[in-house]
């Protein structure tokens, strides 16, 4: 057996040592961090070396021709000083010429002073010098009278074409802004902010060496690409007008609209009021940061009486009810569980064409089309939902636009619908959607059956091909429910009046619907009294389809309301008519001389 090499005496010497060794190492670096921690920070702030990133210049934004500029990056400057090269007479002198040349005062006055009072070879002592400042403050250097100061550029991004409201700059809400940090928020800006923005340029700063030496670039960063966009400028700017000019009108809440080609799905104009002015966008920040959102894809509403179109399409698809197929229509329709649907006026206008039921918007007579859909209330159902899925309804429609949002609909394979809720949803009650999905379900029936997917900005070699999408119904289909459209305007005598465009061809649908708040009745929710929301959707064209136009007037107040009437200033189809006036005239669509040649004479109150 191998003898122990160990022993208590040994250990403990061994201890002691550490102990000893741990005292002095403990006390040492309680004297660093206590008596010499001033010393230390110090000569951190002396030796360290700073990163400095300069973003890229970020690409242009231009309007679908390429040639007017939306958003674009202007150079303002950062004043830098070296101080440690100056004797303490000359940084006076200097900050004192600063202190005129950029205009400061109070606090920043003496924060300049003190910055130039330092030891460092490198501190910026201002930011955003706009260009003619910094002309005046380069004459200096270069007349020696600013000795130890230089001039960095730093890009700073500007919106400058005016809106078509107060206090807004063009398609804030489509284009979006860049923040502070230089990121892409909301719009455009957000969505493409990688080609946009490019790469910056990181330089490594070492502040105890003097001029160039003590730069040393890290990554040369790449440009930013420039884009355009689908808008035409100067329909952006009337639709914009027009949007404003009726949310004053209505009392409205918010009023949008947008302009789609049924083709492509180019967005060729699309407008919010209230809006902002991307330039000041910090000022709306403070104020109303709602207004950053955009409502054609980023609020759902409760469409009402335009889902009939879509109801129609399972209709027709199914062959369950035709254009012509004879419908009761008796104002009230009496449902088990002493529940009910009605019409708006609560009047029966009897036998009547399902594409006239259709065209005065019964409720009564529509629930009855979407009840044949199949053999009981849950096949019926499927059928309504499934035609729903078809057209994109509640789902995101993929616009290259950040924050767009898929909606509520209501799956009766996961929550069964009753024979209440399928009558709902044949007229768009209980589903809330956004207006891009529904001109986009509209654009599929307008365009021969195709799902497109809308666009804000063009490909790299123009516009994007004709039919590129997904063919959903076929082109049978296409052109009954175009014609059906056409029908609702030209049969009902109030809509033939107010949307008529002498030479062209219009068609579409309204809706209007309650708004139902759950802070009302004391948390237990209710309708909202006497506001409504209004929506259209339609197609304008010289035979044939060529633009899509959607209106919505979100909580307008009607100045006449009474069982069926919910009159306002502009309703939403003469939105329509003076948008589809000024987009037939910027987009140059030439008029039929075969066109419509005037509206009826009768005139008839809508009942939808």
């Amino acid at each position: 057996m191998l003898g122990r090499t160990d022993s208590r005496g040994r250990l403990l010497l061994l201890l002691a040592a550490l102990i000893v060794v741990s005292c002095g190492m403990t006390a040492r670096l309680a004297y660093w961090q206590l008596n010499q921690h001033p010393q230390i920070n110090a000569f951190a702030a002396q030796t360290a070396d700073e990163l400095q990133r300069t973003p890229a210049k970020r690409g242009t934004i231009y309007d679908r021709t390429g040639t007017i500029v939306l958003a674009e990056t202007i150079n303002r400057y950062r004043v830098i000083a070296a101080p440690a090269v100056l004797t303490a007479t000359q940084q006076k002198r200097v900050a004192s010429a600063l202190v005129d040349y950029l205009g400061v005062t109070g606090d920043a006055e003496a924060a300049l002073r003190t910055a130039m009072s330092g030891t460092t070879y490198y501190v910026v002592l201002a930011s955003n010098v706009d260009a003619g400042t910094a002309a005046d403050i380069s004459k200096g250097i270069d007349l020696g009278g600013l000795p130890g100061i230089r001039l960095d550029t730093t890009p700073v991004r500007v919106y400058p074409q005016a809106g078509g409201a107060p206090q807004t700059s063009l398609a804030a809400q489509l284009l979006g802004f860049v923040n502070a940090a230089g990121k892409g928020q909301y719009g455009i800006e957000q969505a493409h902010d990688a080609e946009l923005a490019g790469k910056p340029e990181t330089l490594q700063i070492d502040p105890t060496v003097q001029g160039p030496a003590g730069s040393k670039v890290i990554d040369p960063g790449t440009a930013g690409e420039d884009i355009r966009t689908t808008i035409d400028v100067g329909l952006q700017l009337k639709v914009e007008q027009e949007v404003f000019s009726t949310w004053v009108a209505d009392m409205a809440k918010s009023v949008s609209a947008v302009v789609m080609d049924p083709k492509t799905g180019e967005l060729l104009a699309e407008a919010t009021y209230p809006s902002y002015d991307a330039n000041l966008y910090q000022q709306a920040a403070d104020r109303r940061p709602g207004l950053f959102l955009d409502p054609i894809i980023s609020a759902v509403y409760e469409p009402g009486s335009v889902f009939k179109m879509l109801t129609a399409s399972a209709a027709l698809k199914t062959k369950t009810t035709s254009l012509m197929t004879s419908i009761n229509d008796f104002g009230v329709y009496k449902l088990p569980g002493n529940q009910e649907i009605a019409d708006a006026d609560r009047k029966s206008m009897g036998w009547r064409t399902f594409q006239d039921i259709v065209a005065y918007s019964r409720n009564v007579g529509v629930a009855q089309a979407a009840f044949r859909l199949g053999k009981s209330t849950a096949a019926a159902s499927q059928v309504l939902y499934d035609t729903w899925q078809q057209y994109g309804i509640g789902h995101p429609t993929g616009v290259d636009l950040a924050g767009e949002v898929g909606g509520i609909v209501r799956d009766p394979r996961v929550d069964k619908w009753q024979q209440i809720d399928l009558a709902n949803a044949s007229f768009g009650q209980g589903v809330a959607v956004t207006p891009l999905q529904i001109l986009r379900a509209y654009a599929a029936m307008a365009n021969g059956g195709t799902l497109i997917i809308p666009s804000a900005v063009l490909p790299a070699g123009g516009s994007k091909p004709t039919g590129n999408g997904q063919q959903i119904i076929n082109a049978s289909l296409a052109t009954s429910l175009t014609g059906l459209m056409k029908h609702v305007l030209t049969t009902v005598p109030t809509y033939d009046v107010r949307t008529y465009i002498p030479g062209y061809f219009v068609g579409g649908k309204t809706g209007t619907a309650q708004i139902w708040d759950p802070n009302l009745e004391g948390g237990r929710g209710g309708w909202k009294v006497d506001v409504y929301n209004y929506s259209f959707y339609g197609w304008v064209g010289h035979s044939n389809p060529d633009l899509m136009i959607g209106t919505v007037i979100s909580e307008g107040t009607p100045t006449r309301v009474k069982q069926g009437v919910l009159d306002m200033p502009v309703q939403s189809y003469e939105l329509f008519r003076r948008i589809a006036t000024d987009a037939v005239t910027t987009q140059h669509i030439a008029s039929n001389p075969n066109g419509p040649t005037g509206p009826g004479k009768k005139k008839t109150t809508p009942q939808g």
